[in-house]
Order: structure tokens, then C-alpha cells, then sequence
């Protein structure tokens, strides 16, 4: 019974998050970046359940898919300006797309 005593809420949690924030550093793409920040926001919540602290927990989890949300927004729009550009220089260089 000594390893169900290791394996607790507050352990999975933060190794989830770990987990998250060595993919958002490692990930070269930005939608497995999302991923990788949604395994962090999960990770976030459950060590503040784990602290007893759940209306910050409740918040937290009402607002994180928002923030994703808004990540998502960015991502395209930076992907459309790059296109654009893109675009723009190979025009310019005389070739098309």
C-alpha cells in the first residue's frame, strides 16, 4: 500500500502541469502548444482543488476555456499575417503561390 500513498491528487496534478509546461517549451507547433497549455490549466486546477481552495478552483475552471479560446484567435490570426506576408515577398520576388 506504500505507492497508492504516494499517488495523491496534488502529485498527479503537478506532474500534469510539469508535463504541460515542458511540452509548451518543447513543441515546435502552435496547436500542439494548445494541447500542451490545456494539460497545464489541468494540471493548474487540480493543485488548487488539492489545496481545498475550490471557488478558486471553480473560477479557474470556468475561465480557463476562455483563455484557450483567445489563444486559439491569436494563433490564427498571427497564421493569416504570416501567409499574407509571405504572399506579399513572393510577389514581389516575382514568383506566385
Amino acid at each position: 500500500m506504500p505507492v497508492l500513498d504516494f499517488i495523491n491528487l496534488t502529485y498527479v496534478s503537478a506532474a500534469v502541469t510539469i508535463i504541460g509546461s515542458i511540452g509548451i517549451i518543447a513543441l515546435p507547433k502552435p496547436i500542439d502548444k494548445v494541447i500542451m497549455f490545456s494539460l497545464l490549466q489541468g494540471g493548474f486546477i487540480g493543485m488548487i482543488a488539492a489545496a481545498k481552495y475550490l471557488d478558486v478552483a471553480m473560477a479557474a475552471a470556468i475561465f480557463d476555456p476562455i483563455s484557450t479560446i483567445i489563444l486559439l484567435i491569436g494563433i490564427i490570426k498571427l497564421d493569416e499575417i504570416r501567409k499574407k506576408k509571405q504572399k506579399q515577398k513572393s510577389q514581389e520576388d516575382g514568383f506566385l503561390v
